[in-house]
């Protein structure tokens, strides 16, 4: 009777897919059998052993045959941020559409419906590789998080979802080193190691038009350590549309030397809405030193190897449109004062105790090791001498940092400046020093220790408070419950390969920040898609750090426009969600670590210029990634030249056994993310050396602070927030009426 009704009412049947996972410490089931879940059938089970979330239930491909036996014109609608196993669209010559459409926000569906009629012509791209079995993956044993056999004594008991849990620590194995998304899959095809288009369903950067568009590359012009060229789009179809430049780089490869990616983007543009036959030229600029690999062996830096490097505009990372030329005549090291131009100081291996003993993929001999690299780990146990370098709050030594020769500094002076007289003030300007005399070590150790959603107001320099509101997709005060309207997640606006549209993004939640009264943004989430089951890729934008990046710096711009600054997180190597608030030990190689994931926020410290970031909860090896010198001080402050404010993730009661803050700011953290008094947010050390501390990251939260739309001329006055104004106006007139009442 359905069937028959919708043959009435259309000869064309739509079928709609839709996935869903969200944040909660666990990611998306890799075998859907060993989790709760409701069967459809008496009869059968939607998932038999083994099989995944990502692909059809029995119920789901029951009901695709059905419509396919009724139907001759079908439309797959896939609603979910997750890469999903579409080959079974091959199978029905019925299927003539497929359309990926994840969480378009609170009104982003009525564009679906313009897509359908052709008033609006898609132009989007994917940012994640389809590919037609995920279990062939090189990731795919090495996904989810393995707890440690000997380390069982070092659980802590945490909540998951409301319900008591103990969690001990775990790792996960980032075997496939820089091979991630299409940079596996482009390189191995290459290499002969696998068929394409038996491997590959739909490539990244891929997207399809209602009309068609051809490409072509001028000449390559250099200047000034940057490549530019001139690319003629025009649409050769007869419907309006817009068509996007994806910029790719295929570097000179060694057998056996720096591991390389045979296709790497670099750069990319979204045209204007081009008429049929309409013609547009886009001019793309990228830097010669982006095309350098990160040598971890040998040269321990950055090296732009001699010899071809081969740069093209493709319509997918799979298909060449054009393609010329650039030749480096010798090997350039960017070591020492020879630093990449983009880098405060020269980067140099620092993350050599994070590789851990574990086999990465190589190129080398047609990933020869490739059965080796990216099997399951042979052993859960974790070796020395890491078991006996790991510590928990509960046996960490207090004094590990302490420095006799730390003088203390000046505290609780008065020097009659105020925190106002700061703004636009570089951050070493010797004003500071001042400044920072006047505040008392109560009130830094308070500010650092309650920053859940807010800095604290210190009257020593006359700081308010500010406040930060949660979500990358909404603006929400998590305090009062009020929230803004719902946008498409990042997977969309990485969709888009639009810079103007990200940027339109962040003003938006810029402007909503305002209005709502807040100077902090906790987003945009800059994670890499490693694999496709991590819970929360809805928050993340790509499997492209290039891509991510350039997104990501686009609409931290646009926020600043409003004065507020944002959370870039959750730095880093935090992408995936199960045991991640829990001791989840991160082991990758340092070429994979700046290459892949480090990438986007790197972009957006340096092009998009962040003044806040949020530490991951995970750790890198046996290091939580919120007490990393080398990656919080040594990569971001020193190499990057980030001069902003660090918050941890969520500190919860206890500080989830390993949060604490003293550890936080001797290792580049500044503040907590709590509202309560939760066991190790204060610092209760007296030493100079933990003074010294306090006063460093008072210094980038105020600098931070102070550079915000709480300090802007208009807001200068005001003291107090808005809905602080008006709350203490309600309690006026709420007690003058009591009082009233009582004199009568």
């Amino acid at each position: 009777e359905l069937i028959e009704g919708a043959k009435e009412y259309s000869d064309i049947a739509v079928v709609v897919l839709s996935r869903k996972a969200g944040e909660g410490h666990n990611d998306i089931p890799m075998d859907v059998s060993k989790a709760a879940y409701d069967n459809n059938s008496d009869e059968y089970d939607d998932f038999p052993e083994g099989e995944h979330y990502l692909q059809l239930s029995q119920t789901e491909r029951d009901m695709v045959d059905m419509v396919c036996s009724n139907f001759d014109n079908v439309i797959v609608i896939y609603n979910g941020a997750n890469q999903f196993e579409l080959g079974f669209v091959d199978e029905y010559p019925q299927i003539k559409s497929v359309i990926w459409c994840p969480g378009t926000g609170n009104v982003g569906f009525n564009a679906l419906g313009k897509v359908f009629s052709g008033e609006v012509n898609p132009s989007g791209k994917t940012p994640d590789t389809f590919i037609y079995d995920m279990t062939t993956a090189p990731w795919w044993n090495n996904a989810e998080k393995i707890e440690y056999t000997n380390l069982a004594d070092m659980a802590v008991e945490g909540m998951n979802a409301g319900t008591p849990q103990v969690y001990a620590p775990a790792f996960t194995n980032y075997v496939e080193g820089i091979y991630v998304g299409y940079k596996y899959y482009e390189t191995a095809a290459q290499e002969g190691a696998i068929d394409y288009d038996k491997t590959v369903q739909y490539p990244f950067g891929y997207g399809l038009s209602y009309t068609k568009f051809e490409q072509k590359m001028g000449e390559l012009d250099e200047k000034d350590g940057q490549i530019s060229a001139d690319v003629e789009v025009t649409n050769t179809g007869d419907v309006a549309g817009k068509d996007v430049v994806e910029v790719y780089y295929k570097p000179p490869y060694t057998n056996g030397g720096i591991e390389k990616s045979s296709v790497n983007l670099i750069e990319f543009a979204k045209t204007d809405l081009l008429q049929p036959g309409e013609s547009k030229i886009v001019t793309v600029t990228f830097s010669i030193e982006d095309m350098a690999s990160y040598d971890e062996n040998n040269a321990k830096a950055y090296v732009l190897e001699k010899g071809d490097y081969v740069i093209s505009i493709n319509s997918d990372s799979h298909t060449v449109l054009d393609q010329k030329t650039y030749t480096a005549d010798t090997d350039l090291v960017y070591e020492g004062e020879n630093k990449r131009a983009s880098d405060d100081t020269a980067a140099t291996n620092v993350f050599e105790d994070a590789k851990g003993d574990v086999t990465y993929l190589s190129c080398a001999e047609h990933f020869a090791n490739y059965e080796e690299a990216t099997a399951a780990p042979a052993s859960a146990e974790l070796g020395e001498p890491y078991v006996s370098e790991y510590h928990l709050n509960s046996n960490f030594d207090k004094t590990t940092y302490l420095n006799d020769e730390d003088v203390m500094p000046t505290t609780g002076a008065d020097n009659g400046l105020t925190l106002a007289d700061m703004r636009d003030a570089d951050y070493d300007d010797p004003r500071w020093e001042k400044l920072l005399d006047q505040l008392t070590v109560g009130e830094m150790a308070n500010m650092i220790a309650m920053a859940g959603y807010q800095t604290a107001a210190m009257d020593s320099v006359g700081k308010v408070a500010t406040l930060d509101f949660d979500g990358p997709a909404a603006i929400n005060n998590n305090f009062t419950g009020v929230g803004s309207i719902g946008f498409p997640i990042e997977v969309v606006i990485a969709s888009t390969w639009n810079k103007e549209l990200a940027q339109a993004w962040g003003e938006c939640m810029g402007k909503i920040s305002q209005e709502m009264g807040a100077e902090g943004w906790y987003a945009p989430g800059m994670n890499t898609h490693r694999t496709a089951f991590g819970a929360r890729n809805y928050e993340y934008f790509s499997e492209d750090g290039v891509l991510a990046g350039n997104m990501g710096a686009k609409a931290v711009e646009g926020a600043r426009k409003y004065g507020v600054y944002s959370y870039i997180k959750h730095f880093a190597l935090n992408d995936q969600e199960t045991n991640r608030t829990y001791q989840l030990m991160t082991w990758a190689d340092e070429q994979t670590v700046r290459e892949v994931y480090l990438r986007p926020f790197e972009i957006c410290v340096k092009e998009g210029n962040a003044k806040a970031v949020m530490a991951a909860f995970n750790h890198y090896g046996i290091i939580p990634a919120y007490a990393s010198d080398n990656v919080l001080n040594k990569i971001l402050r020193d190499e990057w030249g980030f001069r902003g404010m660090v918050l941890t993730d969520y500190f919860g009661a206890g500080g989830y056994g390993y949060l604490d803050a003293n550890r936080a700011t001797r290792n580049g953290t500044d503040f907590c993310l709590t509202a309560i008094d939760a066991g190790f947010n204060y610092v209760k050390d007296k030493s100079a050396t933990a003074t010294l501390a306090l006063r460093k990251a008072s210094h980038n939260i105020l600098y931070t602070t102070v550079n915000s739309r709480a300090y802007a001329p208009e807001n200068l006055n005001l003291g107090m927030m808005g809905w602080q104004v008006a709350t203490i106006i309600l309690d006026i007139i709420f007690a003058a009426a009591v009082i009233i009442l009582m004199i009568k």
